[in-house]
């Protein structure tokens, strides 16, 4: 245990005198949800006429569990609300009212960094006192309610994954735009991925470690000693260990794990193999840590979901959500999800290449270890994950255009000879009305393939996904209207590994020098000769050996 911090299975501030809140029942949630939606004042603080019965279904995200916990306080009074922090977020868009996706809503959980926005200091996170005071997104978390098909999913976005927009000066990876403001992280999340975002809310360490304390604690199995002297985790037992909060915090931040697997026989930590994709690693941990969660919170009755003031208290005022999201429409995201099931939830990753060089160069700066996005993937796992088809504009809705309509100009961004010219007659090839070629200065030795548009809006955003979703291998859309050229209404700068879909028919090809050409069709491949990104990761991931897990009703390892 860390001194200092609270044993596991207690909250700050526990004692024989705590009197934990009678909860109310789903009726009374629903009388609430009326009341606030007509204007009127909350009922009246007392307890409910019939016992609250747990049901076996929660809803499986900590973004979910603090939101509706807020929301569920609102039934004793709305003395909490003002604790809640609310804060002005650009850049989010309506819920949609009609089509297929009418309804739906992605609300953006991130977990800040931010050790000087702490109310308390906690060396257990680093103090900023100490020069600890980055800002940072250690987690990009999106949550997709779809009301009609009462369904839920949840897409991660690995923080290293060098994007066009992270900031409002270019290129960086992504958990840098948070620095910025919450504001540029949705404008990169809108305008490189076309995921729109209704709301944003995003928790500090201590809101984490309260959610965990106030539940009791968590339990999870450990199948293999790890340790990781980054985030102070240091488990050297094996088994069904409890977790407080900080120790929980220390499982889901580990991102340089080292474990003592089969044959390890020395028992220093420091000498333990490292396990590789550490940003992916983290992400694949996290998504089980919050599995056990969502099993704690059926545990402890908070199913319908969360009815405990002692959870609300201990994080309200710790909670930052976007202004627009009202108490109101809080209740109604209980009233609708309450029922979800934890254990069929999908949980996405968006599939990366990462760099294994460890020093990525980009315009003479270098940006250590990142990732490059993997177009043809991303689309695709992001289509799955909003629930929609392959030709649907995900930003907007509706469908995207016909390539007859979109007219494309393309810049040589690698160097490598005559690229512009046969990644146009490949996209001409699909259908698409090519405006020109030219040359645009190479960033660096390895980059990205980017499709540009010059405006947010519907027709300009689509032109891009449907040009991008045309195009496999390192490729990412990008909101830069100074790179449009030729009076084009997208303009792909080439990099060093991508390739342009072959038409329909297919076609044979034949390689010769860095670019690969087809006989029968245009089609055009580049990959750089020393490239050092490793293959494309997949969007679900098992646990490896070594990662903690669920335990068992009895203590066992989970599956």
């Amino acid at each position: 245990m860390i001194e200092g911090s609270p044993r596991p299975g207690t909250s700050p501030g526990a004692g024989k005198n705590d009197v934990r809140e009678p909860t109310f029942d789903e009726a009374g949630l629903q009388k609430l949800g009326d009341e606030i939606r007509r204007g009127g004042k909350p009922p009246s603080h007392r307890a409910p006429k019939r016992p609250y019965r747990k049901t076996k279904r929660v809803l499986l995200t900590l973004a979910i569990v603090v939101v509706v916990g807020v929301a569920g306080a609102a039934g004793y009074g709305f003395y909490l609300n003002h604790k809640i922090h609310r804060i002005d977020v650009k850049g989010l868009v309506d819920t949609p009212t009609t089509g297929a996706d009418a309804g739906t809503q992605n609300i953006l959980m991130v977990g800040s960094t931010d050790r000087c926005a702490l109310t308390v200091q906690n060396p257990a996170y680093g103090l900023c006192s100490q020069g600890v005071n980055g800002i940072n997104s250690d987690v990009v978390m999106i949550l997709h309610l779809d009301p009609k098909k009462h369904s839920v999913s949840i897409l991660s976005i690995p923080r290293d994954l060098f994007v066009p927009n992270a900031r409002t000066t270019g290129a960086n990876k992504i958990d840098a735009a948070l620095f910025q403001g919450p504001s540029q992280l949705v404008a990169a999340i809108n305008q490189d991925f076309g995921i729109p975002i209704q709301h944003y809310v995003v928790l500090n360490f201590d809101t984490f470690a309260n959610v965990v304390n106030s539940l009791g604690g968590v339990k999870m199995y450990f199948p293999m000693p790890v340790f990781d002297a980054y985030s102070g985790l240091k488990q050297l037992t094996t088994g069904c260990i409890p977790l407080d909060g900080i120790h929980a915090l220390q499982v889901v931040r580990a991102r340089h794990l080292q474990y003592q697997g089969t044959g390890v026989t020395t028992s220093n930590p420091a000498y333990w193999p490292f396990e590789n994709s550490s940003d992916l690693a983290r992400i694949r941990r996290d998504h089980e840590f919050l599995r056990v969660l969502a099993t704690a919170v059926a545990k402890n009755g908070l199913s319908n979901p969360v009815t405990d003031t002692r959870l609300v208290s201990g994080v309200a005022s710790q909670l930052s959500v976007d202004s627009t999201f009202s108490i109101s429409e809080m209740v109604d995201l209980v009233l609708t999800f309450r029922g979800v099931n934890a254990g069929s939830a999908p949980q996405y990753t968006l599939p990366v290449a990462i760099d294994q060089s460890g020093s990525y160069i980009y315009k003479g700066g270098s940006y250590g270890s990142i990732e490059f996005p993997v177009g043809a993937q991303d689309q695709q796992v992001i289509r799955q994950f909003l629930g929609v088809s392959a030709t649907t504009d995900t930003m907007h809705g509706g469908q995207l255009p016909d390539p007859s309509t979109v007219t494309v100009s393309v810049m040589n961004g690698s160097g490598t000879y005559n690229q512009a010219t046969t990644t146009s007659d490949a996209l001409s090839a699909l259908g698409f009305k090519m405006s020109g070629v030219g040359d645009s200065t190479p960033v660096g030795p390895q980059s990205e393939t980017v499709v540009y548009y010059a405006h947010m809006t519907s027709a300009d955003e689509a032109a891009a996904q449907a040009v991008a979703s045309s195009i496999s291998g390192a490729v990412i859309m990008a909101l830069d209207p100074a790179q449009v050229t030729n009076g084009a209404q997208v303009t792909v700068v080439t990099g060093s590994q991508f390739s342009v879909n072959p038409p329909a028919s297919g076609a044979t090809a034949t390689t010769g020098g860095g670019v690969t050409t087809s006989t029968s069709a245009p089609t055009t491949t580049t990959t750089s000769p020393n490239s050092e990104f490793q293959a494309p990761s997949e969007a679900v991931t098992p646990l490896q050996p070594w990662d903690p897990r669920s335990c068992t009703a009895s203590g066992g390892e989970g599956t």
